[in-house]
């Protein structure tokens, strides 16, 4: 089966670079070259992924994001978004907006190759039983969904969030290495990414712990990683 990529994307030459390229290492693609433009194509197609440019007009990439993550067609389509600024608060901005991945220009197109798969690897095709619910104290994970109930509350999920939950509950009361995570959430380890792992750690904390400043279940093990301990057992 041929993958499907939407470019959403208002500067030509790079639209042209990424159609040209993900062609040839075997993607189909489509392009947009505005905010509005892409919202309206990603309702119309099936896309494996969705590449959004952060700066574009009418409709920035983060609005677009957020527009994208409210519907129900692309409410889990993997979002990688592109942007010249990589700063933390950037980054913090894009992933609450509901991005999967954070690319800053320039940036070689293999890099691009191996997180899309990683996206579409994870999201996709690799995923628990659809009749699997993972249990911890008062957490409760149902993969089909993206969803998990703490304390009798249902919380929706980002498809990243949720496979780095999973992956922790994996590993009940144990550390598990900020590498680790990104071994088996986004396929690849790169020291340089960790701070990737944080920003989504803290999304996850804002909606599954009461106080995220004073976490009960997503415990920091310093200068390692994060352990889920259970709660309410």
């Amino acid at each position: 089966m041929i993958n499907k990529v939407l470019i959403v994307d208002d500067d030509p030459e790079i639209m042209e670079w990424l159609s040209t390229d993900l062609k040839l290492s075997g993607f189909q693609t489509d392009s947009a070259s505005d905010g509005i433009e892409g919202l309206q194509k990603s309702q119309n197609g099936n896309y494996d992924v969705i590449i959004l440019d952060v700066m574009m007009p009418k409709m920035d990439g983060f609005e677009v994001c957020k527009n994208l993550r409210k519907s129900v067609k692309t409410k889990d389509t993997p979002i990688i978004l592109l942007t010249a600024k990589g700063t933390l608060e950037d980054k913090v901005i894009g992933f609450g907006a509901g991005a999967d991945d954070y690319l800053v220009k320039p940036f070689d197109i293999q890099e691009l190759l191996v997180r899309m798969r990683a996206l579409m690897r994870r999201t996709g095709y690799v995923k628990p039983s659809n009749e699997e619910v993972l249990e911890s104290g008062d957490l409760k994970l149902y993969p089909d969904s993206l969803e998990v109930n703490v304390e009798n509350k249902l919380i929706k999920l980002t498809p990243t969030e949720f496979e780095i939950l999973y992956c922790l509950m994996q590993h009940i009361n144990q550390a598990v290495k900020l590498t680790t995570l990104l071994n088996e959430v986004w396929g690849y380890d790169s020291d340089e990414d960790v701070r990737m792992v944080r920003v989504h750690i803290g999304g996850l904390r804002n909606k599954i712990e009461p106080n995220p400043k004073y976490p009960k279940y997503l415990h920091t093990v310093t200068n390692v990683g994060y352990k889920l301990v259970p709660w309410g057992e």
